[in-house]
């Protein structure tokens, strides 16, 4: 059947459950929007429209840019308008209009049974630290912007880049141009130890924007994006104190509120054998105002990243009690470029984004921060990302009584009553005695 968005159209807005068969379909999680050639009946509640177009959008970027366009439909990052009401421009960084397909779930709200907890890994999610995360955000916060061209951006780059190598990640900084000026991305390295090793990478932007007021103008940009990049230092915390097979790479990237121009350029470089070895992707932008009265947290990917929503919403259900959406419809964050050269990139975001009318603005502020939201994303994210990065398991060699071979990482060797060698470690908690084995002579 032909997509009939193109001319003028009945519709009709359903609960999911009570779809028709006959109609042209699109699904938004709960609610399926039914429509029929406008000479055909649909419904006492049905009315036409001269077609159907579908918004996705940054907040309320459209909504902002046309207040006087009433949508159709609304579930905040989606909207369908009437062909009546398109504007002139089809998109900007913000914001794309796109007509509406037949047969398309735009964003699902899929059941999702939890997993048998890993013991390993909810010990890793309890060490999710919401008071290392409040210091890191707050710190970004109280910068007067980050804007990608300013002098207090390289400021916090400069903070980032201390954190990580405090952590023991190799980083390295690269350039990014953005129209005339230039900005960077910084990188974070630790190598995993696997025999065959792939690479997962976790990203968000470090910049900030303020629309109205211009690249001078107070950009606290504290949930957009100082959560995600707050959310970067803290999982790369975590991943540090533990052995992985795999490479873990942290990115926070430049130029994202001017157009993805870091990541976009990032991915222009990066070689082929490195593309290969990509795992995961996973990016956050936006992560901790709580926006609706359940806690939502979007998963918005495409087909080549179904496996990681997946994992990322199994994760969600074991561990969090975080309510999840998924979307195929990737848009506007740095997910987008990685998922345009074939990689398997998700961002993950707060629900309900669009309810959040204080982003790009001198009042995105720590006011309207949810510590605890942001808290069970993370916590989300790193269940997910210890399945991708693999455990490693390291039997220790001591050299000496006491070792200490990292940040945070400590060994104990002691000879146990049948003269056997034992073994304590704390790698963020202390961890039973175990037995190596063997006897130890006097």
């Amino acid at each position: 059947m032909a997509n009939l968005t193109a001319g003028p159209v009945r519709y009709l807005v359903v609960p999911t459950a009570d779809a028709a068969d006959g109609a042209q379909s699109a699904r938004f999680g709960e609610r399926t929007l039914l429509w029929v050639p406008a000479d055909q009946r649909l419904g006492r509640a049905s009315r036409t429209a001269p077609g159907l177009l579908l918004v996705t959008q940054v907040g309320r970027s459209f909504q902002d840019d046309y207040p006087d366009v009433t949508p159709l439909l609304d579930h905040g990052r989606h909207l369908v308008i009437s062909a009546a009401d398109k504007p002139r421009r089809r998109s900007n960084h913000c914001w794309r209009i796109e007509p509406l397909r037949a047969g398309t779930t735009v964003f699902d709200t899929p059941p999702v049974v939890p997993a048998r907890a890993d013991p390993a890994v909810a010990q890793l999610v309890a060490d999710v630290s919401t008071t290392s995360y409040q210091s890191d955000l707050t710190w970004l916060a109280s910068l007067p912007t980050r804007h990608s061209l300013s002098p207090t951006f390289r400021q916090a780059m400069d903070f980032a880049d201390d954190r990580m190598v405090a952590l023991g990640y190799q980083t390295s900084r690269t350039p990014v141009t953005v129209g005339a000026g230039h900005s960077a991305n910084l990188i974070g390295d630790r190598a995993g130890i696997g025999s065959s090793r792939g690479l997962v990478i976790v990203t968000a932007h470090l910049d900030s924007i303020n629309l109205a007021g211009g690249p001078a103008a107070a950009a606290p940009g504290a949930d957009d994006n100082g959560s995600g990049s707050a959310g970067v230092l803290e999982l790369g915390r975590l991943l540090a104190i533990r052995s992985w097979k795999h490479d873990i790479r942290l990115i926070l990237f430049g130029g994202e509120e001017e157009g993805l121009f870091g990541s976009k350029q990032y991915v222009a470089t990066l070689p082929p054998a490195e593309r290969s070895r990509v795992r995961a992707v996973l990016n956050m932008d936006m992560i901790a105002t709580k926006n609706s009265a359940i806690p939502t947290v979007l998963l918005e990917g495409a087909q080549v990243s179904a496996a990681q929503i997946s994992a990322l919403a199994t994760a969600a259900a074991t561990y969090t009690g975080l309510k999840v959406e998924t979307s195929l419809n990737p848009f506007a964050s740095d997910h987008v470029p990685f998922i345009d050269a074939g990689m398997p990139a998700v961002l993950t975001i707060e629900g309900a984004d669009s309810a959040n009318g204080h982003i790009h603005s001198a009042n995105d502020t720590l006011n309207f921060i949810d510590w605890s939201f942001a808290t069970e994303i993370l916590r989300m994210n790193i269940a997910a990302l210890a399945g991708w990065l693999e455990p490693a398991a390291v039997r220790p060699r001591p050299a000496g009584s006491v070792v200490s071979w990292g940040p945070g990482r400590i060994d104990v060797f002691a000879v146990g009553t049948d003269s056997a060698l034992l073994h304590k470690a704390f790698d963020g908690s202390w961890h039973d005695f175990e037995s190596l084995g063997g006897v130890v002579l006097s």
